[in-house]
């Protein structure tokens, strides 16, 4: 699906129809563009991202929704890593509901999903043990009321973990290094003994462009750790806490995102590929050992978010 000029001139106005017009765009290569899997690999990350998040819960949770689901990275991962026994995604757009599903059947999990929106949830009152998603809060237009049917369709002393959201200056750093990589990349790919190994199609190109005018339309919010933990108080949730990872992970994670994607598909190869996410596991983890006890949480790239449903 290709939006037309027309379609991205409305979604301005739109956020919800920016949303379905971007996440059905991007379905059919979203796990290709984000490198994401069904391993060992995003098992951990995905559970430890949850652990992150949430601390020390009673796990496996019986039965999950989460809002925004994708593809279905978090829930399925998430399943696979023995966190959840019964899933249930959903998603404003019908083909990421689609493809999710689809993966869920391919890895024999028992998961259901839905077309629906976070503001308005189909599932009945006190449904859920536990609510989740990833990198998905910030597309929402009105959280107070996403929050509010967070917490309706939760059981008394159910549980919302999110994780992965952009705090205010991690995102301006994030995009700016992006921005400067893509123009760098696709310049220096276009012409030259590069192009022919490196270089994408300029009608590639173009479409990609035209992608991210798209998504600048569907990132609706970043978050101030303290703010977000207001916003979820506000509903009514308990014991809610705010952690935030990636400092140097994402000075160094989203210029290469940005160069993998700028450059011809494959042609990297798999050193590139363990340099890249070796790379970035190590300077995760100095974030988490060092830079987490000395940098305000204001200056990391992800924020998540945490807390349960009081139990009266």
């Amino acid at each position: 699906m290709t939006a037309t000029p027309e379609q991205i001139q409305q979604a301005y106005e739109d956020p919800k129809l920016a949303n379905v017009l971007y996440h059905d765009w991007e379905a059919g290569t979203y796990d290709e563009k984000w490198s994401i899997s069904y391993d060992d690999r995003c098992i951990n990350y995905a559970c430890d991202r949850f652990r992150h998040a949430a601390g020390e819960v009673d796990a496996p949770f019986g039965r999950s929704l989460e809002i925004g689901a994708g593809t279905g990275f978090f829930t399925l991962n998430l399943m696979l890593g023995g966190l959840i026994e019964q899933g249930h995604i959903t998603d404003l757009s019908p083909k990421m509901v689609e493809v999710a599903l689809r993966n869920g059947e391919k890895l024999g999990l028992d998961v259901a999903g839905k077309t629906a929106d976070a503001e308005s949830l189909p599932y009945p009152d006190e449904y859920f043990d536990l609510v989740c998603g990833h990198a998905v809060l910030h597309h929402i237009p009105d959280l107070d009321l996403a929050m509010a049917e967070i917490l309706r369709v939760l059981k008394p002393g159910g549980r919302f973990v999110f994780a992965g959201e952009p705090t205010a200056r991690g995102d301006v750093v994030a995009r700016k290094l992006s921005q400067l990589t893509w123009e760098t990349a696709t310049r220096v790919t276009s012409r030259g003994p590069l192009a022919e190994r490196y270089g994408r199609p300029e009608a590639e190109v173009v479409e990609m462009e035209a992608e991210a005018a798209l998504e600048a339309v569907v990132d609706i919010h970043t978050f101030d750790p303290g703010e977000l933990q207001d916003l979820c108080e506000r509903a009514g949730a308990v014991d809610v806490a705010t952690p935030t990872d990636e400092l140097t992970a994402s000075w160094f994670g989203w210029p290469v995102r940005t160069f993998e994607a700028a450059v011809r598909p494959g042609s990297l190869g798999w050193r590139w590929a363990q340099f890249a996410y070796r790379s970035w596991i190590a300077l995760n983890w100095l974030d988490g050992r060092l830079w987490t006890h000395v940098v305000p949480k204001q200056f990391f790239y992800n924020v998540s978010v945490a807390g349960r449903k009081p139990l009266d």
